[in-house]
């Protein structure tokens, strides 16, 4: 690929961050003063309460007399406990993401019959539209899926007979039509990057309508579309934890804000997609697999809790890792004993290490989550408890399963399609106002100087 010639020399670049800098302090006091709740929470790390939902609830601690206090985490879609989800499917050994969906896009279980017209309007949907591969994903490849894909979900806008109408019915329809696209997609977006970034073969598969997301997953990524049942059902347990995760993630509230402007679902879930890629959001799965490499590398004994906890030690204090001082995949916002989905996918990745030979792996990253609460403390001194996140356990049993780490994210935004769609249908029905919260001024009126008197 040949990259755009930069016409913009770096001495005037210099200059104008320059004069952005100069112009744009804003002391940290500022906000407490004028009552400005950063990153819209409140003091006590709680959210600002902003809308009401009825999709998905993230619970981690209780307010006991105005204190946190922690409990075991729960996460529930539409009122059911994604345990008691998943505990189901697994009893009647069912592919679950499609149900997911369409309880969450829909509000409410279906029946067999409901549940087969669903999936198999889904498998039609899969086909791009023609010569889309080849006009939006080949002709433009790019190093980052996540910013393909929202290429491509924009794209698609132009490929709609009725893309603008804002009814439930419209929705519906580009909603089940994007769930079942986003895997062919990335899977295609996948292959252009091996071909033109990193000088691979490139191996393009038809989707089968008549299998689930996790099957044709692994089926269009993998050069020779072979998967066992095991490595599909465990990917359809990582879609499912990722389906939804309450309105408050930055990517659904993302979807939220630009929904109620108006705009189209192309739109809205294109930005949803940008937001998912920071690394702050869904490329933190990225940031914790690089981590955990590099600690594989630099400890030697990787059962020995001391040498453990003494280099977990040298990552809090800046010596480690990438010198941020954090142990990424430890810690959450809300949950504090326990991230569900965390818990969720360990339990099923156990099995699938044992059978690939992987379970030092797997002891090592379950001995960081033990030792690193302690290190914690004793580094920070606060005695407040953390759990390890989804993200701790989701880049292992990808890597289990074969999946490249360009895909993490990029899955990550596959099975977060039905959230993303269920709160925008939820947005346009039932929110009535463009959202438009409010910022301090503090810039000092300016009198205006004509051009030769700023010299």
């Amino acid at each position: 690929m040949t990259s755009q010639p930069n016409f913009i020399k770096e001495e005037l670049l210099s200059e104008l961050c320059q004069s952005f800098r100069q112009n744009t302090k804003i002391p940290a006091e500022l906000f407490s003063r004028y009552g400005i709740k950063r990153g819209l929470r409140n003091a006590d790390g709680t959210g600002v309460l902003v809308g009401a939902t009825r999709l998905g609830n993230v619970h981690g601690y209780i307010l006991n007399e105005g204190e946190r206090e922690p409990i075991e985490g729960r996460l529930t879609y539409r009122g059911y406990n994604v345990y008691d989800l998943i505990r189901g499917l697994e009893q009647e050994n069912r592919f679950g993401f499609e149900e997911v969906g369409y309880l969450l896009m829909c509000g409410s279980l279906p029946n067999r019959e409901q549940l087969q017209q669903f999936q198999h309007t889904i498998g039609l949907e899969r086909a791009l539209p023609e010569n889309f591969t080849e006009d939006m994903v080949m002709r433009a490849p790019s190093r980052d899926i996540m910013n393909k894909l929202a290429a491509a979900t924009l794209a698609l806008y132009s490929y709609d007979a009725n893309p603008d109408e804002t009814t439930v019915e419209n929705i519906m329809r580009q909603g089940i039509s994007l769930t079942a696209k986003f895997p062919v997609i990335i899977s295609h977006a996948y292959q252009a990057k091996r071909r033109y970034f990193d000088g691979d073969s490139m191996f393009l598969h038809v989707p089968d309508p008549n299998r689930s997301t996790a099957e044709n997953i692994l089926h269009l990524i993998r050069p020779d579309g072979q998967f066992t049942d095991d490595e599909a059902k465990l990917l359809d347990r990582c879609l499912i934890l990722h389906a939804e995760h309450g309105g408050g993630n930055n990517s659904s509230f993302t979807v939220r804000v630009t929904s109620s402007s108006g705009t189209d679902t192309y739109s809205a879930i294109a930005s949803a997609v940008s937001s998912l890629k920071g690394p702050r959001h869904g490329g933190a799965n990225l940031r914790v697999v690089t981590q955990f490499e590099e600690m594989k590398a630099n400890i030697m004994n990787w059962k020995d809790e001391d040498e453990v906890r003494a280099y977990l030690a040298r990552v809090l204090d800046g010596e480690a890792g990438d010198g941020s001082g954090l142990v990424y995949g430890m810690g959450h916002a809300i949950y504090t004993l326990s991230d569900p989905r965390a818990v969720a996918l360990k339990d099923a990745a156990r099995p699938l290490a044992e059978k690939k030979g992987m379970t030092d792996e797997m002891d090592l990253l379950e001995l960081v989550e033990k030792l690193t609460p302690d290190v914690f403390r004793e580094k920070k001194g606060l005695d407040k408890p953390m759990c390890a996140n989804v993200d701790l356990y989701s880049g292992f049993v990808y890597k289990m399963l074969g999946l490249p780490k360009s895909l993490y994210t990029p899955l990550f935004a596959t099975a977060r399609i039905v959230g993303w769609m269920a709160h925008r249908l939820e947005e346009v029905t039932t929110g009535g106002k463009i959202m438009r919260p409010a910022y301090k001024p503090l810039a000092k009126s300016n009198e205006y100087r004509y051009l030769p008197e700023r010299d």
